[in-house]
């Protein structure tokens, strides 16, 4: 019962989703000390706002048979030609959705009648709590700043700045007007009585670095990398012998030559593409090593999307790097707490505040880390174009195009210098909230581009030009069975099963698997999906059985002479944000039947969460219990159904057992799943629901109705279209990118 509905879905109150009426605004207090700035800003970085146009255009598009010239414009295939002007309006049609989404969280809202501030320790800041800040749900970062209001006025709103975040709180910094008119002297714990609205706004500073990679593109003469040359005349370069520091490497024959390629420079000034199953970012890795090591003139610029994984990069090329010449260069909003302990060390963190260097001292670096959008820095602080002998961008799928040109516009030299994107194209690209950037191209990373366009990075009879991509084969994660049908579906059936013996097998003989020696269970339910409060879709059924296979994994780990397992080698992905709440919620009963103190550590998220990382056991809910949505779910990129790369992501995070549970006749309407699900069937993995006849089917769902109502089901849609607030906001309730 916990996991029902508690009330049929009704639309947000208008408040969220109306605009803001003239108002002052007093501004508040920024932190002290975020950074001390010896490079200077020599290169303009404008403000790019977004044209008065957009509005009609977003209108416009909405209409099928309306044409003008900017349709026109997103319509055509990109060139080098309109490729600043369609990536520039693409942002602006992505930051106009952005700027309704962000809505969702301003207070009062669904959760929330209004807000209220206490004091903090620091009599100079105060206190709001916001639930989902530490998920990025919305991004509030160091510096940031949002509006509150008291309820009742409308003549001033206050702009506090953020001075830092907690765990589901942020403290800010306010004028003294606001501090100084509502305490009092018998309380100052809490500002007595007042209640306030709070509207937040997103960091446009990410937006902005974009537009101008966009523009600098094609001002910098970039042709040959974006777009390059179909038929390249040079010849093979003689590929060096070279001695690997990471001696593993060596024994794999793809990696070794991807990395003598990039020593060689063999695709220049085209870029460098590695892409397959894990170990592409050891293999770049080497790469960059092997180059400090053998060419005393380089300076490299390695660069990731995220924080996480561009100090990935930076701890494992510390291993064989002198220290001083390894520079990792943070953002200052990036919370000091964040930063791993063995990088401070070569990092700009200094103290509590980020220092950065002169330009000239950053030049003396052999080896600077950064993320993507922080590299824009450099290209401020005017780092001379050709300084970067070569450029690496590590999970390079995962970012939007105009991100990954960030470090590239204005520091690569297009003839002279060297590109290395590392992803998998077959895997899910960034996360856009605009169905009108998704739908016109904006969602197609570098990688994936150059991989689907240029002929240099296509198969020629059957095989990869490696003087310009690698294709790595080996899989040294997952069990043979679980790595089958996405092997066969998405890398020409190429890929070897590679994991170690033991960790693949932990569950080969589990007393719970339909088959022995099958670590595969799809186990089939006819649950029906359902709508709470908000629009996004969760499934009861599939949560219960999700719930009995944690219990019997756990139990198992406490017999003898079993495996043990504890909640941190369990994953459950589900694509709606509905289903992980209910997920997290069940889960909460079953760590108190089993007294663990880390249940939180059993990881609970979207299959976006999930892209990069991996679990002894994975398990998967794919909710969806009717074929109504399948065509909405594909239209906006939502959901399991009609969408590969989100099959192939969820599907390939298990190394040692994997279990699916959703309703095998929704899934079957889909080829992809409908080969999954007869490969389980075919070797003995299938238990549950067995799919019946047509008729029968009809039965269950009636039944399934009278466990729980879904009351005006089709209602509910027609208002999530009507809201002016993204589809994937409603479903996915994404992390808000803030990996500056």
């Amino acid at each position: 019962r916990l996991l029902e509905p508690v009330a049929p879905y009704k639309a947000r109150s208008v408040y969220a989703l109306t605009a803001d009426l003239k108002c002052q605004i007093v501004d508040g207090q920024p932190p002290d000390g975020l950074s001390v700035m010896q490079l200077k800003n020599e290169v303009q970085l404008k403000q790019y706002r977004v044209p008065a146009y957009v509005n009609q255009l977003i209108k416009s598009l909405k209409q099928p048979h309306h044409s003008d010239s900017r349709r026109t414009l997103l319509e055509s295939p990109l060139s080098w030609e309109n490729y600043t002007e369609k990536f520039q309006l693409l942002l602006y049609l992505e930051e106009s959705q952005m700027n309704l989404d962000i809505k969702r969280y301003n207070i009062p809202n669904e959760d929330s009648k209004f807000a209220v501030l206490k004091r903090d320790k620091n009599k100079k800041l105060l206190v709001l709590e916001v639930p989902g800040v530490s998920e990025n749900r919305p991004s509030v970062l160091r510096g940031d700043s949002l509006l509150v209001q008291p309820q009742g006025e409308k003549e001033v709103k206050y702009r506090g700045y953020v001075h830092s975040v907690n765990l589901d709180s942020v403290k800010l910094g306010f004028a003294s007007e606001l501090l100084d008119r509502y305490t009092t002297g018998k309380d100052l714990s809490i500002i007595e009585g007042i209640k306030f609205n709070v509207e937040f706004t997103i960091n446009r500073l990410t937006i902005r670095l974009q537009h101008r990679a966009a523009e600098f593109a094609t001002l910098c003469g970039l042709r040959s990398v974006l777009f390059p040359d179909e038929t390249p005349s040079h010849l093979k370069p003689e590929l060096p012998h070279l001695k690997l520091f990471d001696q593993q490497l060596e024994r794999n024959p793809e990696q070794y030559q991807a990395v003598q390629q990039i020593v060689a420079g063999s695709s220049r000034p085209a870029p460098y593409l590695i892409f397959g199953p894990p170990g592409k970012t050891v293999t770049v890795v080497e790469a960059i090593k092997q180059i400090e090591k053998t060419q005393a003139s380089c300076h490299i610029l390695a660069c990731a999307p995220s924080n996480s994984a561009a100090d990935l990069l930076c701890s494992k090329i510390r291993d064989h790097v002198d220290e001083c010449m390894v520079y990792r260069m943070y953002a200052s909003s990036r919370d000091p707490k964040l930063v791993p302990a063995h990088l401070k060390g070569c990092s700009n963190l200094v103290g509590e505040s980020y220092v950065y260097p002169a330009k000239e001292k950053l030049m003396e670096y052999k080896i600077i880390v950064t993320t993507l959008l922080s590299a824009g820095r450099l290209v401020s602080g005017n780092i001379p174009s050709g300084h970067f002998t070569h450029v690496f961008v590590d999970e390079a799928g995962h970012a939007v195009e105009t991100e990954c040109v960030v470090p590239l516009a204005g520091l690569l030299d297009a003839e002279s210098g060297q590109l290395v994107l590392a992803g998998d194209p077959k895997q899910l690209g960034p996360i856009l909230r605009s169905p009108f950037s998704l739908k016109y191209g904006m969602g197609v990373s570098l990688l994936e581009r150059l991989m689907t366009t240029s002929s240099l990075y296509q198969k020629n009879e059957g095989v990869y030009n490696n003087c310009f991509v690698t294709k790595l084969l080996r899989n040294y994660r997952s069990h043979p069975a679980i790595l089958k049908i996405p092997n066969e579906l998405f890398y020409d059936g190429e890929l070897q099963a590679c994991a170690d013996e033991y960790a693949r097998n932990f569950y080969r003989w589990w007393q719970y698997l339909p088959k022995q020696d099958l670590p595969l269970i799809f186990h089939g339910v006819a649950g029906v999906p359902l709508t709470g409060y908000t629009p996004s879709f969760f499934n009861v059924a599939e949560v219960e059985v999700l719930m009995d296979y944690v219990r019997k994994l756990l139990q198992s780990g406490r017999k003898k002479g079993l495996a043990t397992i504890g909640p941190k080698d369990i994953g459950i992905i589900a694509p709606y944000r509905k289903q992980v709440q209910k997920i997290r919620k069940a889960l909460e009963q079953v760590g108190k039947e089993f007294t663990f103190t880390d249940m939180n550590a059993l990881k609970v998220g979207s299959v976006e969460e999930f892209q990069g990382q991996e679990r002894r056991v994975i398990m998967v809910s794919t909710v969806r219990s009717s074929s109504k949505y399948m065509d909405y779910d594909k239209k906006f990129s939502l959901g399991f159904v009609k969408n590969e790369k989100r099959f192939n992501v969820a599907v390939t995070r298990a190394k040692a057992l994997l279990i699916v549970v959703g309703n095998p006749i929704v899934l079957n309407t889909d080829d992809t799943w409908k080969r999954f699900i007869q490969y389980c069937k075919d070797e003995g993995g299938c238990t549950g629901l067995v799919q019946p006849e047509k008729d029968d089917y009809e039965v269950v769902l009636r039944l399934s109705a009278l466990y729980i109502s879904i009351e005006g089901h089709d209602k509910t849609y027609e208002k999530v279209v009507e809201m002016h607030e993204s589809v994937v906001q409603q479903q996915l309730d994404p992390e808000w990118r803030n990996d500056l």
